[in-house]
């Protein structure tokens, strides 16, 4: 027979550490990704969003500016009218006013359309088209009288000025259209001008260059004031968007917290009571035969496991309420019944019942009290199971032979204060946050032959916190551990004000009886025990 083949030794790899990505970077590589997508689908180097909106902002400044344009040309075909023959003027005021209302049509028409990137780019080449053909107008009437005289050149550079000026302020959203509009003036009037070969010219044709440089930085400055402030509100409409999202989401995830809680809440109802019905049924039989009422037990080992049967349920109904209290606290359902409480009457109670059990393991408990402290205000149940749970953690862990002080006094700002020191093992620093989060325990804890449910500290914790006090929790391995618990002067009776509302009547008031007959107000007043007596 053949030997079965050996299984391969499989050899774990140890994990490396997971590498957390911050939120901040994601955030920041997923924008960088986008805007360089965007670069390369976009024909100005922006994002196809921002080449839209340039463009409506370029076609709604050229339609508010419509009658400022016709003037200015109007008012240049009279005065060019008055310079040259009037028929060429008219034709050339007619022929321009054509190109600066196809432009404005054309603007109309592009607002009315649907936005997209195919529309973007057609319309796009359209305007710069018109704006050149607007440009080639305005240097063929500019270039005419150029050469002639001072004052001709003199009007010439003025009209160019002017119109670089305008069509700079108005294309500023489109600094390509604004060049193709400013451009072909600018270099045919150069042109001329050099062309004369007067000193005179060149100065003028150089004017006339810086002219256009000048007024080419100031168009492209607005266009990168205009698109740092698309970007910025770009930026503004994406954040709200990320925290509307958020919103949503955490609305989400406390919509189904809220219904886990109402379902824990309903369970943990319906098992109490689906527990607490057959522990009291255990709980009472087994103090029946346990105090064999109806008889001794044939057999001896039977009572003593009756009283374990007892022992473990009272353990078990103990566990039940530490739940549900828990879990009512957790739900903010936790209701403080708060009259006046002596604390130390409070912790003297405690000891008392918990005494029994600390001296049959040896262990002495000090009483360290102030006398003639006031009352303080609070819930004396919550206060009483505070101390009932500092108390028994500490005869726990604390071997045989050991010590326990009880102190109670005066804290520096005027409040009350409970400190249960003991000599026990002591607990680890780092697991402090451990044995006072819910059903956490520590390493002694663990090895300890009276384990728990870790639900002793998080409570006592969770019911100093309602009362507005604070929960110190000190140890050291080996040395011993001590828990502070300070209540606040607020809560101390001799520091209350009075109440200025009135207290309520003890009786109702008799109710107001509309005017009547004497002889029938005396019937009503009359005493019950004194009916049919003649009194």
């Amino acid at each position: 027979m053949s030997n079965p083949a050996e299984k391969p030794e499989v050899v774990a790899l140890p994990a490396g550490p997971q590498v957390t990505v911050p939120v901040n970077s994601r955030r920041v590589a997923a924008q960088r990704v986008r805007e360089a997508r965007d670069r390369l689908t976009s024909t100005s180097g922006t994002r196809p969003a921002f080449d839209a909106e340039l463009l409506r902002q370029y076609a709604q400044t050229r339609m508010s500016a419509s009658y400022v344009v016709m003037l200015l040309v109007v008012a240049t075909g009279v005065l060019f009218g008055l310079w040259m023959k009037p028929i060429v003027a008219g034709a050339w005021t007619v022929g321009i006013l054509c190109v600066h209302l196809a432009i404005i049509r054309s603007c109309s028409r592009f607002l009315a359309e649907p936005i997209s990137v195919a529309v973007t780019r057609k319309w796009r080449t359209r305007f710069v088209l018109l704006d050149l053909l607007y440009g080639l107008c305005w240097t063929a009437i500019l270039i005419h009288p150029a050469g002639r005289d001072l004052a001709s050149n003199t009007l010439m550079m003025f009209l160019m000025l002017l119109v670089i000026a305008v069509s700079s302020m108005l294309a500023a959203s489109l600094p390509i259209a604004a060049l193709a509009a400013t451009v072909p003036v600018t270099v045919g009037i150069a042109l001329d001008l050099v062309l004369n070969g007067a000193f005179d010219n060149y100065v003028l044709a150089l004017l006339a260059l810086a002219a256009e440089g000048y007024f080419a930085l100031l168009a492209h400055r607005l266009h990168s004031t205009t698109l740092a402030t698309l970007e910025a509100r770009a930026e503004k409409d994406a954040l709200i968007g990320e925290l509307e999202q958020a919103k949503a989401i955490s609305d989400e995830a406390r919509h189904r917290a809220e219904s886990a809680n109402v379902a824990k809440s309903r369970f943990l109802a319906q098992m109490s009571h689906e527990l607490r019905t057959p522990l009291n049924a255990i709980l009472g039989f087994s103090e029946v035969m346990k105090s064999e009422i109806f008889g001794a037990h044939t057999v001896p080992v039977y009572k003593e496991y009756s009283a374990d049967i007892h022992n473990s349920g009272v353990h078990l109904l103990n566990l039940i309420n530490e739940i549900l209290d828990l879990s009512r606290i957790e739900a903010g359902r936790y209701e403080l019944n708060e009259e006046a409480v002596a604390l130390v009457h409070v912790v003297a109670d405690c000891h008392h019942l918990l005494k029994l059990r600390a001296s049959s393991r040896g262990i002495t408990i000090h009483e360290v009290f102030e006398h003639g402290m006031p009352r303080i205000w609070g819930d004396e149940r919550a206060i009483r199971q505070v101390v009932l749970n500092l108390l028994s953690n500490s005869i726990k862990f604390t071997p045989q032979g050991g010590e326990i002080w009880l102190k109670v006094g005066w804290t520096a700002s005027g409040g009350q204060y409970l400190s249960v020191k003991d000599t026990g093992s002591g607990i680890a620093e780092d697991e402090i946050p451990v044995v006072l989060a819910s059903f956490g325990q520590g390493s002694n804890s663990i090895k300890s032959a009276e384990q728990g449910a870790g639900l002793g500290l998080p409570i006592a914790k969770s019911l100093i916190d309602m009362h507005g006090g604070t929960f110190t929790l000190k140890s050291k391995l080996r040395i011993g551990t001590e828990v502070i618990v300070t209540l606040p002067p607020e809560r101390v009776m001799s520091a209350l004000a009075p109440m200025t509302e009135e207290a309520p009547p003890m009786q109702p008031p008799e109710p107001v009886e509309p005017a009547m007959g004497a002889d029938r107000k005396r019937v009503r007043r009359k005493s019950i025990m004194s009916a049919g007596t003649g009194l």
